[in-house]
């Protein structure tokens, strides 16, 4: 059976900062999914995520992000195009997820496959909640990964 990881990073106290949680946590609900796929609230943990990402075969990263282009709308990354994304260091959290596949890489153990769905944030304000404009894009951000992790597991 194939190990799915899917990992959300985020503050939740610090508004749209707090997507890549609240997207875990719907996508976990939208249907039963299969027992090797797991759901992770991986928060502000930093390297105490790193077995997370080093132990499953397919590894799905929900994230804010704000790329250069900041264009508002659902952003995804594959495999070799992290690298040049991650260093970029858009995140409060990419400095950390950029260390950890690193790590990944130099234990040799990469997942096989990996994905990054973000959108940039609206509001970084202290409080929990979403911006309006955030939730406006996040049935588009759930559908993304329901079609990346289908297939994951029809492969």
């Amino acid at each position: 059976m194939k190990k799915i990881n899917v990992l959300g990073l985020g503050n939740i106290i610090f508004g749209d900062e707090g997507f890549g949680v609240e997207a875990v946590k719907a996508l976990e609900k939208k249907r039963d999914w299969p027992a090797g796929v797991s759901f992770i609230d991986g928060g502000t943990q930093g390297i105490y995520l790193l077995d997370y990402i080093e132990a499953p075969d397919c590894l799905l990263i929900y994230d804010a992000l704000i790329p250069v282009e900041y264009e508002f709308k659902v952003y995804t990354y594959f495999n070799d195009e992290l690298p040049a994304f991650i260093y970029r260091k858009m995140s409060s959290h990419q400095a950390g997820l950029s260390e950890l596949l690193s790590l990944a890489r130099l234990h040799d153990k990469m997942p096989k496959q990996v994905a990054f769905v973000g959108i940039p944030p609206k509001s970084l304000e202290m409080g929990i909640g979403l911006s309006a404009e955030v939730k406006a894009l996040m049935e588009a951000a759930l559908s993304e990964g329901q079609s990346i992790l289908d297939s994951w597991l029809a492969s």
